[in-house]
């Protein structure tokens, strides 16, 4: 078994605007290992959201192959990556993306029902990984009784739910201010300890400091 989790080899994605041809990614080649905390950085229009995509099986490329886990998703249906995606990748996503009409704890579960979870299943799951990010007193709180941080915090312990290999971070601080950042930094921080790998997209170097490693992207290439 590879001890890489993320292999790309030579990304090219394009989209179209009209006649022209944008070019979003060129060529882009990398490897994460498995237990990484990587964070990829680079300004807007840089091509990381695109890259994040690909990474979260959310997009497919034009030319070159990703391999995740070992298997090649190039050319994998729509219903296979979002097998994929439901088994293999937890995302956290910068506005939380929490469906205010259910509790933490109903949040949580949500993508258990996808994996065939029974009730029960679900809800010892759910309170089991609530308690992890601190927020065991807070399971029956829908998302508009809490602060932005405990949202955040209910969105890391949705991605948990499903036990994914990556934890794939979109801007998770960008909505927080500066001292509730650091404490969501800090949990991410300690899974990784714990052996998640985590990739984090970025714009703000100081954030990606927290992260083991950088990779800087810049007009949908990787530069050092």
């Amino acid at each position: 078994m590879s001890d890489y989790v993320i292999q790309a080899r030579n990304l090219l994605k394009t989209y179209s605007i009209g006649n022209e041809k944008i070019t979003v990614l060129k060529n882009i080649s990398l490897d994460i290992k498995k237990g990484e905390f990587v964070a990829i950085i680079g300004p807007s229009g840089s091509g990381k959201s695109t890259f994040m995509n690909v990474i979260g099986c959310l997009d497919l490329v034009d030319e070159g192959e990703y391999i995740l886990n070992g298997k090649s998703i190039t050319s994998l249906s729509e219903d296979q990556l979002s097998n994929i995606r439901n088994r293999t990748i937890g995302f956290i996503f910068q506005n939380f993306n929490l469906l205010n009409k259910l509790t933490a704890l109903e949040n949580v579960e949500l993508p258990l029902i996808y994996q065939g979870k029974s009730r029960k299943e679900r809800r010892a799951i759910a309170i089991e990984c609530l308690k992890k990010v601190g927020l065991e007193d807070k399971i029956n709180n829908k998302p508009n009784q809490l602060s932005g941080g405990q949202q955040q915090r209910v969105a890391i312990a949705r991605a948990l739910g499903t036990n994914p290999m990556i934890l794939l971070a979109d801007e998770p601080t960008g909505a927080l201010d500066s001292k509730t950042s650091q404490e969501i930094l800090e949990i991410l921080e300690d899974l990784n300890k714990e052996g998640k790998t985590i990739i984090m997209i970025t714009h703000d170097m100081e954030i990606a400091k927290r992260a083991k490693r950088l990779i800087k992207i810049k007009d949908g290439e990787i530069f050092k």
